[in-house]
């Protein structure tokens, strides 16, 4: 497997550098839409905000460049400027194009992106105020955890008080919790624990690390539950490979960096467990399907799956010494260098469709679509690889 530095330094970053930055109002635009048409006027969403400053971040500590420092500093002064609430803490969910909220809602996913911008902006640039907002964002999200039946809820209203309505996308269920909001809780606790050994922090990464295993962790099949009710009580059927690729590796991440030898043996484990599960959305053409829904099969092949997964195999791969996740890597690896990169445009398109065609109704950079998933795969088999 090679190449990987090349699509991040030739292909994914300089879409972003060249195409994204908002002269007139400051920060990034909103939107490019899969005609690789610009809106200017797209409102500005947190997500991709945070997930710029993560990437470019990560980018500079990687790589060294002082380009990508600088576009780390571009977002991390336009989000502290205009998505911090200065009033009620946290960020903003949503900026129109000049930079006024209109979408206050906290939604604790945005708070668990936020806190990994900055404490990847800390480990790449050591500046001191990104680790205070680190800390800030850490107790802010501890402040709103769930004491009685633990975990964390979706969302709440401007001045963190209750929300009728907690979706974070509209295809997702109005449920009090959720696997997605979880697992990006744990990625940033995973990141800050690198740069702050806090008891408070280490008890929060255990009690998350265990939710997981025993709350969201289907143990019969190895998938993860996707919804909850407040008591945990689980509300969805559905499947999403993605996630459960994403989550395999995510886990042990979260786990190594405690240095428990016996929770780190227990989570390879199941590790391991969840990576074979994943397997099972896997196409004859090497691709990751999106998910399962009773005895439908999403057949759309998304950016951000065939990302996640060239990381999960390789990791499990690593961890097993099973040369048959290795195999799975590649064969991901091949169809996104074949199917998903836009070699002309730069970055890579949304999806195939289940009929293999290009998928150009979905953005190509937008509130959901952003540099994190297939940056972080590049940089990530880069180390794995060595």
């Amino acid at each position: 497997m090679n190449g990987f530095k090349e699509i991040l330094t030739k292909n994914i970053l300089p879409f972003w550098m060249d195409h994204m930055l908002d002269m007139q109002h400051g920060g990034f635009y909103g939107r490019i839409d899969g005609h690789n048409k610009l809106h200017p006027g797209a409102n500005k969403g947190v997500v991709l905000n945070t997930r710029i400053l993560w990437t470019f971040s990560a980018a500079y500590r990687t790589l060294g460049n002082p380009k990508y420092k600088t576009m780390a500093e571009r977002a991390y002064e336009y989000i502290k400027a205009y998505f911090i609430d200065k009033i009620h803490g946290g960020v903003f969910w949503e900026l129109d194009c000049k930079g006024s909220p209109i979408n206050r809602k906290k939604q604790l996913y945005a708070q668990g992106f936020a806190l990994y911008g900055f404490s990847e902006f800390y480990r790449a640039t050591g500046y001191a105020e990104a680790l205070d907002l680190c800390k800030e964002f850490f107790y802010l999200i501890e402040g709103t955890a769930d004491t009685e039946h633990g975990g964390y809820l979706e969302a709440f209203a401007e001045d963190w008080k209750p929300l009728a309505d907690m979706r974070l996308s509209a295809k997702d269920a109005n449920e009090k919790k959720s696997m997605n909001t979880h697992l990006h809780i744990l990625e940033p606790y995973t990141n800050l624990y690198r740069i702050w050994k806090h008891p408070t922090l280490e008890n929060a990464q255990k009690k998350l690390i265990d939710i997981f295993s025993n709350r969201i962790l289907d143990k019969k099949s190895g998938h993860l539950h996707l919804f909850f009710d407040e008591k945990w009580a689980i509300k969805s059927r559905s499947i999403s490979y993605g996630h459960d690729i994403e989550a395999s590796w995510l886990l042990l991440e979260a786990a190594d960096v405690l240095a428990d030898a016996a929770l780190v043996k227990d989570i390879r484990e199941l590790s391991l467990k969840i990576a074979v599960a994943a397997s099972e959305g896997l196409q004859r053409d090497g691709s990751l399907a999106y998910e399962l829904e009773g005895d439908d099969m999403d057949l759309d092949r998304h950016w951000w799956v065939q990302a996640e997964a060239v990381v999960g195999f390789l990791c499990a791969f690593r961890n097993s010494g099973d040369v048959a996740f290795s195999k799975k890597a590649t064969k991901v690896w091949s169809y996104i260098r074949s199917q998903l990169i836009d070699i002309k445009n730069g970055e890579w398109y949304w999806s195939r469709k289940a009929d293999g065609s290009i998928n150009l109704q979905e953005d190509k950079a937008g509130p959901w679509k952003c540099p994190y998933h297939n940056a972080r795969m590049c940089m990530e088999a880069l180390s794995l690889l060595g």
